[in-house]
């Protein structure tokens, strides 16, 4: 009996045991489960709400919230048409109009003038508003996130027969939202956009502008953007610092996209291939310059009258009506053409000078040095191109080296005017189309339609007598090239009446014909020259072309210290999808990574971009900088910074 006893105690034991150790077990389980569903969630929830505490989602704690547009410049479009219509009078008679702003429920007429009692109705007559800035300044209410921005431009038309009436007639309406927290604007106009930022092109009118908000520390850089993406100090203006040392201060480089803290290639950068690199896109703010949008800076200068009274040879004039049909011709191919002709706070000898005078003036003569080595700013060579308007002799020619950037254009003189005859009628209105045809024909050689790129280009068997045989054989060949670079029309009797204010569109065809447009190389004017131009040479003059260096081998050797990549070339074209930054020319690619990287705050990989622009020469220029990873492609975006912290301020709001 003893026996069973104690066997049955130690089964109890045991019984014992596996329960007790059953318990424990649970209630190890239990509490895992208990801290992972309850103080582990917790913890978490606790670092979300940590990581969000940093956002501040503030939108104006320093500063009273208020928004300010400004009105830079308006451009009316229709000049040109008017001017190359024969017998037309309208082209005298000047626009008027006004803008209507809107900033939600609040609306300004810029017509409408009143102070103190008085008031006054004053409206823009003219075809070009540049220089008279204007600006309107509207408190908020605060931490308003957006506005809505609209302005209209209307234009006021001359009714009855004594045109004493007017009706007001609205031709553009541009709708913004204006984000006050990264100081961006949406809707008609955005950053990257086709026309540009800050930058409208409608249909009858042409619009510059700027908007930005009250700001404590001056930069534009709005106070969420300080604290929540750059991590910059809001009381501390942004403009004038460069933490990475490019060059480029904050301000710029978070307004045009880039990163503000890692060093970028400015001083060879230049997206839009219009020869404008980014350290000169900076320089240029002040005068519209838009690192995505191509940009044509001319200073132009003119010849004072020689003799008596200066009745053979008056002093030379640009007309604004030239000036507006150039700028307007350019315009229609998304290309802004700014030309100084006296521009006011422009340096010491800028533009709308007036020259010492030379009867002629030829490009394999001294005088064009003169006048490029003491009335062209050195801060400008590089950015601007040179013209003097003058009376003898048109060409444009290298000044210094073989680069071609310095344009002459003759047909200020008497003779030239009155008796010159294959140049169109003597009438005032010819006059201004003459001179806006020679002045695009020698721009159209600052950007690589040279002697030996086309052959019906200055082909000087255009100056055959009419209806000979070498004549007729010219008219039926490149006769077809229908473009001011063809002496054939831009001097001479075939288009005597109507005068031909534009390059070609390529609409007749090959061989013959080529499209101009989309064979220009905007830095030709600051490019070495592939050939040498002899002042005897005939075009076509081909056997002055020699090509010494490759496009490839040209840009292998600037990039110094950078391997080609041939696989990241594939990738980054294959992503691209046939993209050009030059629309609708088709480029080439070229990735470069870096060989030896030393230093983790600079990027690892450069972009090198090429127009196809053939026969036109063109080289590869710099068009990005990024990072590699795994065979993937990184760009710094701050819209995908500006989305992480939205997200975040989403997510928080949502679990509270």
């Amino acid at each position: 009996m003893l026996k069973v006893n104690n066997d049955n105690k130690k089964s109890k034991k045991r019984v014992i045991t596996v329960v007790a150790l059953i318990l424990v077990t649970l209630l190890i389980i239990s509490s895992v489960f208990i801290y992972y569903e309850y103080f582990a969630e917790k913890e978490i929830v606790q670092e979300k709400k940590e990581e969000t505490e940093i956002i501040d989602n503030r939108i104006s704690p320093l500063e009273n919230q208020g928004i300010i547009v400004e009105i830079l410049r308006i451009r009316d479009r229709g000049l040109l048409e008017k001017l190359i219509t024969p017998l037309s009078r309208s082209w005298k008679t000047k626009p008027s109009f006004y803008y209507i702003l809107k900033i939600d429920d609040f609306t300004y007429v810029s017509k409408d003038v009143a102070s103190l009692g008085s008031s006054n109705e004053e409206v823009f007559t003219g075809w070009d508003t540049i220089f008279q800035e204007t600006k309107v300044m509207k408190d908020i209410g605060e931490e308003n996130k957006t506005s809505d921005v609209t302005i209209t431009i209307v234009e006021q038309l001359k009714k009855g027969i004594l045109r004493r009436r007017t009706q007001d007639v609205e031709r553009e309406k541009i709708q913004l939202v204006y984000d006050y927290r990264t100081g961006r604007w949406t809707g008609d106009d955005f950053l990257e956009d086709y026309d540009g930022y800050g930058h409208y092109l409608g249909e009858t009118f042409e619009l510059w502008f700027r908007i930005y908000q009250n700001d404590y520390d001056t930069d534009s850089i709005p106070y969420w953007t300080e604290v929540n993406i750059l991590d910059t100090n809001p009381n501390v203006d942004d403009s004038t610092l460069d933490p990475d040392g490019d060059g480029i201060p904050t301000a710029w480089e978070w307004k045009w996209g880039y990163d503000p803290f890692t060093w970028n290639d400015h001083t060879h950068l230049d997206p839009d291939i219009d020869g404008i690199e980014n350290r000169e896109e900076y320089q240029m703010a002040k005068y519209f310059a838009d690192p995505y949008h191509q940009d044509i800076y001319v200073e132009a200068d003119n010849e004072e009258s020689i003799g008596l009274f200066g009745i053979l040879y008056p002093a030379a004039i640009f007309w604004e009506e030239s000036q507006q049909g150039i700028i307007e011709r350019y315009s229609e191919h998304n290309i802004n053409m700014y030309i100084d002709n006296g521009w006011p706070d422009t340096p010491r000898n800028g533009g709308g000078e007036i020259l010492p005078a030379h009867k002629v003036v030829s490009q394999d003569a001294g005088m064009m040095l003169q006048y490029y080595l003491h009335h062209f700013p050195k801060e400008r060579k590089g950015i601007f191109r040179y013209a003097v308007i003058g009376h003898g002799g048109a060409f444009s020619h290298p000044s210094l080296f073989t680069v071609v950037d310095t344009t002459h254009v003759g047909g200020a003189s008497l003779k030239a005017r009155l008796f010159k005859i294959r140049d169109g009628p003597p009438t005032q209105r010819a006059w201004r189309v003459t001179l806006g045809a020679k002045f695009m024909h020698e721009m159209g050689h600052t950007m690589g339609i040279l002697p030996w790129t086309i052959e019906g280009n200055d082909n000087s068997s255009s100056y055959a007598t009419p209806f000979t045989k070498e004549w007729r054989q010219y008219r039926d060949t490149w006769g077809q090239y229908y473009s001011v670079m063809n002496y054939f029309w831009l001097a001479s009797y075939m288009d005597w009446f109507r005068q031909l204010f534009d390059y070609s569109d390529g609409s007749n065809g090959p061989p013959y014909d080529q499209n101009d447009w989309i064979h220009l190389y905007l830095p030709t004017f600051q490019t070495d020259s592939a050939g040498v131009e002899d002042p005897t040479a005939v075009p076509p003059a081909y056997n002055l072309v020699n090509y010494k260096l490759t496009a490839e081998e040209r840009v292998d050797s600037k990039a110094e210290g950078w391997r080609y990549d041939e696989k990241l070339t594939e990738t980054l074209t294959g992503s691209l999808g046939g993209y050009s930054p030059v629309d609708p020319v088709d480029c080439n690619w070229r990735v470069y990574v870096k060989e030896n990287k030393t230093n983790e705050d600079i990027y690892d990989i450069k972009i090198y971009v090429q127009p196809n622009v053939a026969p036109t020469y063109s080289d590869y220029v710099l068009y990005k900088e990024g990072n590699v990873d795994k065979d993937q492609l990184q760009f710094y975006s701050q819209k995908e910074k500006i989305n992480e912290v939205e997200h975040l301020i989403s997510e928080f709001k949502t679990e509270q």
